[in-house]
């Protein structure tokens, strides 16, 4: 159920769909009876009706007398009864669909990830039918960025092509409703932070009262570049007994799947004898532990996703509707460090730092599982500092 979709409810008594609703300005509630049974054609027609409303009262041509919204026209029902008998299925039907059929053939991250996506985003349009399709991309373009509009378009024009091929609908109303893909802009998808800086937030989250026991993964992040979903799903499989080795061959996602790395690579990353990382992995190490236990783990003892490194690192949203800034958030709102930069910044300055400190970037890929192309593409001029190198 979508929010706007709260107005439509069945009346308790008549068992007759009914509109209630209130408008800014006036105290009472506003109540429409629609004379029809619940019925999937049926909301639809109440559906059209709300958006009128809706629309009138954007405008600032409400009739507060509700004349005008009454369903009394017995004109307007047979045209809008054959408008909707073209289509069976709406989008959010089709897309379930879809869904249910691409199991098959696609994984489960993708599904949990890229098809919920989009799932959500169909939740949110004001009306999802088919032949509303012009409006569905106009309210996109108007209420989402260019780019995610243009993600949903290709997608819904997959899942009507679909349709069509499985004979649920007779022709596709997104082929033709394409948008040119946005350029992307420049972004701080490849900044780093300093050295000075970095050191900044580890003693931010030693001392921190509330997010101290974070502090071992955020070292771990900074002196590996491991990516997050690699670092939530480590074990201690995955390390050699002296901690001089760490095996990198899995990923997790914010729901918990397991899955291979980004680009499937399996790799190790070597950690030299009496090196920071090392000290790290041996004081954390439990005296008697499973080897299927996680190495990081939330303060209440939880996987780790990416909702949980973004509420302490960020900010986090209490039950009282209040923002909490994180740790990192909250320097850069004493000043502490110049500019906000995502969690993701932590491979990304560790790998420029290491191409800076005179590493590789052949080695320092093979490190970080990643191409040497994209390493030279994007990290080898840093424009992090103009001064010396400090200590790596």
């Amino acid at each position: 159920m979508t929010d706007d979709d709260k107005w439509i409810t069945v009346d308790k008594r008549s068992k007759k769909l009914v509109i209630r609703f209130r408008v800014r300005g006036y105290q009472k509630q506003f109540f429409i009876a629609s004379g029809m049974k619940d019925s999937r054609r049926n909301r639809e027609i109440v559906r059209l009706k709300r958006d009128a409303i809706a629309t009138d009262i954007v405008l600032g041509r409400f009739d507060d007398s509700l004349e005008s919204y009454q369903f009394t026209s017995k004109v307007n029902i047979p045209e809008i009864e054959k408008t909707t008998e073209k289509y069976k299925y709406n989008l959010a039907e089709l897309w379930d669909r879809f869904t249910q059929y691409k199991t098959s053939f696609v994984e489960k991250t993708t599904l949990a990830v890229r098809y919920r996506a989009v799932e959500r985003y169909i939740e949110k349009l004001p009306d999802c039918s088919l032949q509303n399709a012009v409006g569905c991309r106009d309210w996109m373009i108007s209420n989402i960025s260019l780019y995610m509009a243009y993600e949903n378009l290709a997608s819904f024009k997959s899942c009507c092509d679909w349709a069509v091929d499985s004979k649920l609908i007779p022709d596709n109303p997104y082929a033709k409703l394409t948008i040119n893909k946005p350029k992307k802009k420049s972004s701080d998808d490849y900044q780093a932070f300093t050295i000075e800086q970095r050191d900044t937030i580890i003693k931010a989250f030693e001392i921190n009262r509330k997010h101290s026991c974070y502090t071992p993964l955020i070292k771990f992040l900074f002196w590996t570049g491991c990516r997050l979903g690699e670092a939530f799903a480590l074990t201690w499989s995955d390390i050699n007994e002296d901690c001089t080795k760490i095996f990198i061959n899995k990923s997790c996602n914010m729901f918990g799947i397991k899955k291979g790395t980004k680009n499937n690579k399996k790799r190790i990353f070597p950690t030299q004898e009496n090196s920071k990382l090392q000290s790290l992995l041996l004081e954390i190490k439990p005296i008697n532990y499973k080897k299927t236990d996680l190495i990081f783990r939330s303060k209440t003892g939880a996987k780790l996703n990416s909702d949980i490194i973004q509420n302490f690192w960020n900010e986090a949203t209490g039950s009282n509707g209040h923002k909490y800034p994180g740790v990192v958030r909250e320097l850069v709102t004493q000043e502490k460090i110049p500019q906000y930069l995502k969690p993701y910044a932590t491979r990304h300055t560790f790998i420029t730092w290491a191409i800076t400190y005179g590493i590789s970037p052949d080695k320092v890929a093979l490190w970080v599982g990643d191409e040497v192309t994209t390493i030279l593409k994007n990290y080898c001029h840093p424009n992090v500092v103009d001064a010396s190198c400090p200590d790596f």
